[in-house]
């Protein structure tokens, strides 16, 4: 097909039967045949892309812990060793010229009673943020599952165009033969002659050229797969194609409906907006005081040069203290950089609900396209139709006249060149009408399936 779509993945929900022949690539697991959900889903669990949205994922789920664990005391312990020279402390607490030596330990905890409700809300806005990113990861499946699709459906294009080319060769070798016979019996021109071999010569051009489109986009559904090399691997060929039912569409506003409710990048959106507004509060959050409970044990041993001193068990034991207490901290001024913070999630907000108005056009941008292509599709599929089998009569009429002497080589090329033609805009019609139906039925939340 000439023009691509990045939907282009339910064209192939058509391709229910298979038939077999297909062969495995090389470090592809089990082999057998590589159906459309066999290549989906080896794609979607070796994609590069989906890799980094699961971590970005997991990142977030990370965040999310992090934030909870924010609500739990913060213990620290410490040990200090320290020594003084000069005029110091003795131990019957007067101070004399000698050098003392210290040794102290302690442990301290510290819980946040009151934050202005910031670990609430940020647990709550890291908790919409993992659900966006799940959205986003599911969103980088459907891309896959989309490029995956198209390449496949391209695929089976490319090989049914190289077939029409491979019977066209066919066709105009046995006339190159028939012709050869008779210019050597006398019944037929040089000319004639000369003329067939053109036309092989130019189909068997058209059939190479054709076997060279097959073979890159097999190339290109190789390369969706991350296989190492498209050598070896085939893909299943359908015994026959169905097209979709001739019934009325769903207006665009109909599948709009019910694609807002169902597509992963306008629900990332919306949880993205919710968050922003969170985000808001989290930094509103800074305005109050902040209320901590501190608690703390400690004990310390001293000593000093040419004194006698405790020892070091005994000191440890009666300099043993404990300690609670709460810690109020009133925000007075901070150079404006809370009211700051507060504009800045302000108008992060304002860009949020902006982008998920832009995501929801453009999905309702991307309906309408689909629906009129639709309808489009299965007017050019009906008239493709009947186009072929017109040209298939003038051919069958032509080459009957030109076996008869009754028509000439030029009248021939004439008719198989339309029936050629039409053969192909046939296959065209038939997978950009599956395509448009079946995107239509993506849009509403069907499923991939064969």
């Amino acid at each position: 097909m000439t023009k691509r779509n990045t939907f282009f993945v339910l064209a192939a929900l058509a391709l229910l039967p298979a038939r077999g022949g297909a062969q495995a690539a090389p470090g592809c697991g089990d082999g057998g045949e590589w159906t459309l959900r066999r290549c989906i889903d080896y794609a979607v669990e070796h994609n590069i892309g989906v890799k980094q949205s699961e971590n970005r994922r997991r990142q977030q789920d990370i965040q999310l812990s992090t934030d909870r664990n924010s609500r739990l005391p913060g213990v620290d312990a410490s040990v200090g060793q320290n020594f003084s020279f000069g005029r110091g402390l003795t131990e019957d607490n007067t101070y004399t010229n000698t050098n003392t030596a210290s040794t102290s330990f302690s442990i301290g905890a510290s819980v946040p009673l009151f934050t202005g409700m910031r670990i609430a809300n940020s647990i709550k806005l890291s908790r919409l943020n993992l659900e966006a990113a799940t959205a986003d990861l599911e969103k980088a499946k459907d891309d896959v599952r989309v490029q995956v699709a198209e390449a496949y459906v391209q695929a089976l294009y490319d090989m049914e165009i190289a077939d029409v080319a491979r019977r066209q060769v066919a066709i105009d070798s046995m006339q190159a033969v028939r012709l050869e016979v008779m210019a050597g019996q006398g019944k037929a021109a040089p000319a004639d002659l000369s003329q067939q071999l053109a036309a092989l010569a130019q189909s068997r051009l058209t059939a190479t050229q054709a076997e060279g489109n097959r073979r890159l986009s097999m190339l290109a559904l190789s390369q969706l797969l991350e296989l190492p090399s498209p050598e070896g691997f085939a893909i299943v060929r359908p015994d026959s194609l169905a097209v979709p039912p001739e019934g009325g569409l769903p207006s665009p506003d109909a599948v709009y409906a019910e694609a807002l409710g169902l597509k992963p990048e306008v629900k990332a959106e919306r949880l993205r907006l919710e968050g922003a507004a969170l985000g808001v509060k989290v930094a509103q959050s800074a305005y109050y005081p902040q209320l901590s409970l501190t608690a703390g044990l400690g004990t310390n041993y001293y000593k000093t040069s040419g004194f006698k001193a405790a020892s070091f068990s005994d000191q440890l034991r009666n300099n043993f203290s404990q300690y609670v207490g709460l810690s109020l901290n009133v925000p007075l001024f901070n150079r404006l950089q809370t009211r700051n913070s507060v504009r800045s999630a302000r108008l992060e907000r304002e860009n949020q609900l902006l982008a998920l108005d832009n995501v929801k056009k453009q999905l309702y941008k991307e309906i309408q396209t689909a629906c009129l292509n639709a309808v489009a599709a299965r007017a050019k599929y009906a008239s493709s139709r009947a186009a072929l089998r017109s040209s298939g009569d003038a051919f069958s009429l032509a080459k009957a006249k030109y076996e008869a002497g009754k028509a000439g080589i030029t009248e021939f090329n004439e008719a198989r060149n339309n029936y050629m033609k039409a053969q192909g805009d046939l296959a065209q019609a038939r997978y950009e009408w599956l395509y448009q139906t079946a995107l239509v039925d993506f849009y509403r939340g069907k499923p991939i399936s064969l």
